[in-house]
């Protein structure tokens, strides 16, 4: 019955950052001084088995300790930035799987990245 079908689990969590867009264009001006944004993750990552080969709530902490302890920088880079540094760290860990992130700032505006 499970023949052929594609699975993955997702987890979110969000980390508080400072945003800067220098090269910023006219009519958003604003956005090339450093600002605060809370950015929003969403991370969907495939499974090979129905019984938590990836635990979520480990995941989530893995992924969330990533931040807290330095080992990623958020500030000062775009959402797609943040997506390109998870990816790697993810797919070096869980190799060969399909991935998707996405980073919102503020939960409003964002960008998707699929690996």
């Amino acid at each position: 019955m499970n023949e052929g079908v594609f699975k993955s689990i997702w987890v979110t969590f969000h980390k508080e950052g400072i945003h800067c867009y220098p090269d910023a264009p006219a009519g958003v001006e604003f956005l090339a001084h450093p600002h605060r944004h809370i950015f929003h993750f969403r991370v969907e990552i495939q499974v090979f088995h129905d019984d938590r080969e990836i635990e979520f709530i480990l995941f989530k902490r893995e992924l969330e300790g990533l931040y807290t302890e330095g080992t990623l920088q958020l500030d000062y880079k775009s959402c797609e930035m943040m997506a390109d540094d998870l990816a790697d760290y993810i797919l070096d860990k869980y190799p060969e799987r399909e991935l998707t992130i996405s980073v919102s700032e503020d939960n409003e505006n964002g960008a998707i990245s699929r690996y």
